[in-house]
């Protein structure tokens, strides 16, 4: 047999399947590759801003660091408000994966988180957002307490918050401040742009989890500018004492005291009662935190008509000795009547005043007419805002002068159917007090910013009456106290000017019977005022509800704190002055020597208005004062009593600048020849 050789396979083409399989490799590497490119392309290029952006927000967080809020000090220096560190809670909702447990966590060691807080917490919590508050400016227990509790997503910012020291002294006039830290009320928001300064911006980098790596400020905070008041924290400690004391004496619903130096317009202490807290504002009505001088409007009532006298003397209506016949005891207008309070015969212009007759008001006020007694309501400044230092201050309320008819002018001439403020009324009988000038009242002396000290000017608004009107406004009130309605606002050692006034209060539009409005506003010492005072009191229900039963009293006892701390020396029988020599002792120095009190009285710009000396002889020291005062003399006193002897003698002629010298003594010798005063 033959033997079959089988022929060899064939070789594998091993070359090409290599090929093959690198080419698609490489195919597949290459598309790989292009789409890592492509992708980082995208990346890099097209998504570089939106990407960069993104990384920013994750890791970097933008913070405004809050500024200093300047402080409030009074007139001496006394701090009144300033800012303190606080701790607020705060979480990142998008790291929280339990709302629910962590709000209940968190609302078991916060004060005051009520069923509805916890409630408003955990919907905050749910949303998916990088920053919420949890509750801002806690108290440090409640930090320390949130801060042991761990919670992831939860942290501490720094904050400030406003604290009054004095609790609610002066709550008012200072306000309050949120919690954003935007004054509002008082001086806080009325000059929140000065004291608030400019906050500052922290840029803080975190890492992965979100914790803090680095920080870096971008701006640093601007500390606002201090605020120096006008008050005296003293004056309005006092001030807020007897307001309150007289208030619970007489049942009272509330109550206003404004203290001001007429001289410059500057208020010393205002006061109201009810108020507030400050620190905790939030837990007073806000009723209690209305500013009743400056947006309380009330009928004046009596205190008015020193402002219808004013325009009668002004325009020389009325000599001030001209009888005025209030027999009747009343006056009507059709079928409406008004009375007096006590039926008088025939009083003078000046006692119609001093006796505070509605009847002889009224036949005053028809004298002038409605277009210069609304002249003078204006001029004196009703009808108008008067303070910048103070928001949301009415205006009043004030008839245009072709609108009163005789039944209306007669209600404003004895200040009713008028509304005004306590700051305008305060503010128009300091007009008196300073010769006729209508200052602007202020209650920041002063702003302090970098070192620098800029203070408010003194800024007159306009003339009211002449000072020759304004002294002869002066001893009528002046009479008022010595012998008519405000006797018990007498001060020992000093001589009081001012008017009393009790008006019924409105009540569903018709007069009340049983709530009146009771008042007083005086000046003191009365020729050379060192303060204004007005007490208004509303609703007394105690012993009376006359201004000189209640508001009198009130203005008393704050004269004679305040008078004391403004070291105002007395102005009537003042103790006379110590005077010690400098040289060697000789037998007559050490003789006792009788002491001779000396009280001297600057002249005014006036004269005396026929140039003759008046006989003062048998004259109090005070009448015989105010008589030389009123002429533009002036007086040097030795003794006390009554004028005994005088120089120059009476029917002398006088000239401007003269002196009069008055000898007193308290018994009048039978050899005087005194003019029907006995001894």
């Amino acid at each position: 047999m033959n033997d079959i050789k089988t022929a060899p396979p064939p070789p594998v083409p091993w070359r090409s399947t290599l090929r093959a399989r690198i080419a698609v490799a490489a195919v597949l590497f290459g598309v790989w590759g292009l789409s890592i490119e492509a992708r980082l392309f995208y990346l890099q290029v097209a998504q570089h801003d939106e990407l960069m952006a993104r990384a920013e927000r994750q890791q970097l967080r933008t913070i405004e660091a809050p500024a200093k809020r300047g402080e409030i000090v009074d007139r001496d220096g006394h701090i009144l408000a300033y800012s303190v560190d606080a701790e607020s809670v705060y979480a990142v909702p998008a790291e929280i994966s339990t709302p629910d447990q962590t709000a209940t966590r968190l609302c078991a060691v916060l004060e005051e988180c009520s069923a509805r807080d916890r409630r408003a917490l955990v919907d905050r919590l749910s949303r998916q957002r990088a920053f919420a508050f949890v509750k801002r400016q806690v108290a440090p227990d409640e930090a320390r307490e949130v801060a042991r509790l761990g919670l992831e997503g939860v942290g501490f910012v720094k904050e400030t918050r406003r604290y009054y020291p004095k609790l609610d002294l002066a709550a008012h006039l200072l306000g309050y401040v949120g919690t954003d830290g935007q004054g509002l009320h008082g001086v806080e928001a009325a000059y929140d742009s000065v004291i608030r300064g400019r906050p500052g911006r922290v840029l803080i980098q975190t890492d992965a989890r979100r914790h803090a790596v680095t920080s870096r400020i971008e701006r640093p905070p601007t500390a606002g500018a201090t605020l120096e008041l006008t008050i005296d924290q003293y004056i309005q400690h006092i001030a807020e004492r007897e307001l309150r004391a007289g208030i619970e004496e007489h049942h009272a619903a509330g109550g206003t005291v404004v203290v001001m130096q007429p001289a410059t317009g500057e208020i010393l202490a205002l006061a109201n009662w009810p108020t507030f807290n400050p620190n905790a504002f939030n837990r007073s009505p806000a009723a209690h935190q209305r500013n009743r001088a400056i947006q309380e409007i009330y009928e004046p009532g009596s205190t008015f008509k020193i402002v219808t006298s004013a325009a009668a003397i002004e325009e020389s209506v009325m000599a001030l000795d001209a009888p005025i016949d209030v027999s009747a005891g009343m006056i009507r207008f059709g079928s409406r009547q008004i009375d007096d309070v006590h039926t008088y015969g025939t009083l003078s212009f000046t006692d119609v005043i001093v006796k505070s007759s509605n009847v002889g008001a009224v036949k005053i006020g028809l004298r002038l007419g409605p277009e210069r007694l609304s002249r003078y309501v204006r001029r004196f400044g009703f009808g108008e805002t008067l303070a910048p230092d103070f928001r949301g201050e009415s205006p009043g309320i004030v008839w245009r002068p072709e609108t009163l008819n005789d039944s209306a002018l007669a209600s404003v001439s004895m200040g009713y159917q008028i509304g005004v403020t306590p700051l305008q009324m305060a503010s128009a009988v300091s007009a008196i007090a300073n010769g006729g000038e209508l200052l602007q009242p202020r209650i920041v002396r002063a702003v302090i910013r970098d070192g620098q000290r800029i203070a408010t000017p003194r800024q007159v608004l306009r003339r009211t009456i002449k000072p020759e009107t304004a002294a002869a406004l002066t001893g009528i009130m002046e009479a008022v106290v010595e012998r008519g309605t405000a006797e018990t606002a007498q001060l020992a050692g000093y001589q009081v000017a001012g008017k009393t006034g009790t008006a019924s209060m409105l009540i569903n539009g018709r007069y009340s019977h049983s709530e009146f409005h009771a008042s007083f506003v005086g000046f003191v010492p009365s020729r050379k005022p060192a303060i204004t005072i007005l007490v208004v009191i509303d609703a007394p229900h105690g012993k009376g509800y006359y201004g000189g039963v209640v508001a009198a009293p009130i203005f008393k006892r704050i004269a004679e704190a305040a008078l004391r701390q403004l070291g105002v020396p007395p102005t009537v029988d003042p103790m006379p002055a110590v005077i010690a020599a400098r040289g060697p002792a000789t037998p007559e120095a050490a003789r006792p020597a009788v002491a001779r009190p000396t009280a001297v009285i600057a002249a005014g710009p006036r004269v005396a208005a026929h140039g003759l000396m008046p006989d003062l002889r048998g004259l109090s020291a005070r009448e015989a004062l105010r008589t030389l005062a009123q002429m533009g003399l002036a007086a040097q006193v030795t003794g006390d009593g009554f004028v005994i002897d005088q120089r120059p003698e009476a029917g002398a002629t006088l000239e401007r600048g003269d002196t009069c010298t008055l000898k007193l003594q308290r018994v009048v010798p039978a050899s005087a020849s005194i003019r029907g005063i006995s001894p």
